[in-house]
């Protein structure tokens, strides 16, 4: 890369953290990082920062303050605050790449505040879970900047994008209707074999799905979808409020994004319950251990 390179990360969770450790592989490469959460010693962001020996940042716009890549990988919720938040720091020709799970509206919005800031927006659709391929994971790229950090990415460790639309919102399309089917597996699985489960059919219930789909080690499967829904819940709900989002905004109900929010949610809720490196059943199980179901607002 030559000189060094100064990165900065928002957003220090399980994405922000794996960008900061495959980044400072590629060379030369000088870090730095913001978290809203960073105000608690406690929270997962502050442990990562910890753990990469990296000294947090007083505010997003110290951190992006000079970087000549930003990666943005804060939850769904927060993202066009931390875009507007950025802007305020972000340098003249900076790459801006917006990693979160926002709808296309909400990307619309970030690139805007980065764009007029003198900032250069990406909008980056992860298409896969962000291990075990890292920073080498599938993105799909948008926005009038987009070819040109493709034409850049690999040297930052970015080795599988493609550009999919020189306008923004078309990654962040494909992105979340592709949730609508993915977190609503997760919700399908567990709220089917909880109910199974306790009929003592769960077995059966797997069993079946191979008479109508290809065979395939359901147990397995199944077993994947519900406990990344325990892990992941809150994140994940707040995706499908953006997927939701992106459903309704060309006027289609979003029936099946709502009702993924609240499982997803719900699952979120006993994530503590998770037993290690759980079986099936004994994921289950735990669930219903737990006290019995409550409505999650």
């Amino acid at each position: 890369m030559g000189h060094a390179q100064r990165v900065a990360v928002i957003g220090l969770g399980e994405v922000g953290r794996v960008m900061v450790e495959d980044l400072r592989g590629t060379g030369d490469v000088d870090c730095a990082a913001w978290d809203v959460a960073f105000a608690d010693e406690m929270s997962t962001a502050s442990r990562n920062a910890r753990d990469l020996g990296l000294p947090p940042a007083s505010s997003a716009p110290a951190a992006v303050a000079g970087a000549d890549l930003v990666i943005c990988a804060v939850t769904a919720a927060r993202s066009v605050e931390a875009a507007r938040a950025a802007s305020v720091g972000i340098a003249p020709g900076a790459w801006f790449v917006d990693v979160n799970s926002s709808s296309p509206g909400h990307k619309q919005q970030s690139a805007e505040s980065i764009d007029r800031a003198g900032g250069r927006y990406v909008e980056a659709g992860l298409m896969s879970p962000i291990e075990p391929h890292r920073i080498a994971s599938s993105f799909l790229l948008g926005g009038p900047h987009a070819a040109e950090f493709a034409a850049d990415a690999d040297r930052w460790g970015f080795s599988r994008v493609r550009v999919v639309s020189d306008r923004v919102g078309r990654a962040a399309a494909t992105k979340l209707c592709r949730s609508v089917v993915v977190k609503g597996l997760e919700a399908l699985f567990t709220e089917s074999l909880l109910a199974a489960r306790q009929y003592g059919v769960e077995r059966d219930v797997l069993a079946s799905l191979s008479n109508i789909l290809p065979d395939a080690d359901w147990e397995q499967i199944a077993a994947y979808f519900v406990a990344r829904s325990v892990q992941h819940g809150v994140r994940r709900a707040e995706e499908m409020e953006e997927a939701a989002t992106t459903v309704r905004d060309v006027g289609v109900e979003p029936w099946m994004a709502g009702a993924t929010v609240h499982r997803q949610r719900w699952a979120a809720a006993h994530g503590n319950l998770l037993p290690g490196e759980p079986d099936l059943v004994a994921l289950i199980d735990a669930f219903q251990l737990a006290p019995a179901d409550r409505e999650i607002a």
